[in-house]
Formats: C-alpha cells, sequence, structure tokens
C-alpha cells in the first residue's frame, strides 16, 4: 500500500534521534494510515459476504472462485497490515518506536518515513532475510 504523507516530517535535532513533532508526524501518518485500512478491510469483508453463491457453467465456477481467492488474500493482507500499524501505534505510546526490535539500535527517520511500520533496522532486516534465504 502506498503511503501519501499528510505532512512534512520535521528535522530532528542533533541531541535527540526522534522528537515530539516527529512522533506527532508518524502517529498522525499511522493514525491516518489505519483510518484508510480500516475502510478498505471492511469493504473488503463485505464484498466477500455479499458474494452471490448462484454459480453458472464451469467457467462461471472458475472465474468466481478466481475473484473469491484474490479477495480472500486482499482481505488477509489488509488484517496483517491494521496488525502491523496498531503495534506501531503502541510502540509510540511506550516510547520504544523507532528502535530496532532485534538490535534495539535506532531503525533510522528515513527507513520509518519510507516504511512507518518497521520493526527492524536495514541490517537487522538483512540478516533476517539473508538466514531465510539459508534456510530454504
Amino acid at each position: 500500500m502506498s503511503m501519501q504523507q499528510n505532512s512534512v516530517l520535521p528535522l530532528g535535532q542533533l541531541d535527540h534521534y526522534l522528537n515530539a513533532d516527529q512522533f506527532d508526524y508518524f502517529h498522525r501518518t499511522l493514525t491516518n494510515w489505519r483510518q484508510r485500512l480500516q475502510i478498505e478491510y471492511n469493504e473488503s469483508r463485505q464484498r466477500i459476504r455479499l458474494q452471490d453463491e448462484r454459480v453458472g457453467d464451469i467457467v462461471d465456477q472458475s472465474v468466481k472462485e478466481s475473484g473469491t481467492t484474490m479477495e480472500m488474500i486482499n482481505y488477509r493482507r489488509k488484517r496483517s497490515l491494521l496488525v502491523q500499524v496498531e503495534a506501531a501505534l503502541q510502540r509510540i505510546s511506550d516510547g520504544s518506536y523507532g528502535y530496532c526490535l532485534m538490535t534495539e539500535e535506532e531503525i533510522g527517520v528515513e527507513r520509518l518515513r519510507s516504511y512507518p511500520i518497521a520493526t527492524l533496522s536495514v541490517e537487522a532486516q538483512e540478516l533476517v532475510e539473508r538466514r531465510r534465504h539459508w534456510n530454504t
């Protein structure tokens, strides 16, 4: 999902990693994203619920099943993103937002700006991906 930035990210101060204005920026960004995701999630759930059970021939059934499968994938993706956004908002509340869950180092403002639900620093993410690659 593409994030539209609703305002400019305030510059940080040299003695602080994330300042109050930046926390406010990320809180607003995540809250707006959560609202959009919730609407899309509910719409997707409604479309799944209202799908017509009547089917035609085998081709119609196949098309319907493909559509249902895609809608379910989209529904699960939205739900997963909502969980991640909620977790990021919780980290803002408890003061741990912006710090890598693996190393406790700073994730980086630019990484957070591009992916506000990031939980790992670039280095930690690369390590996880290398481990995943070696295990497959």
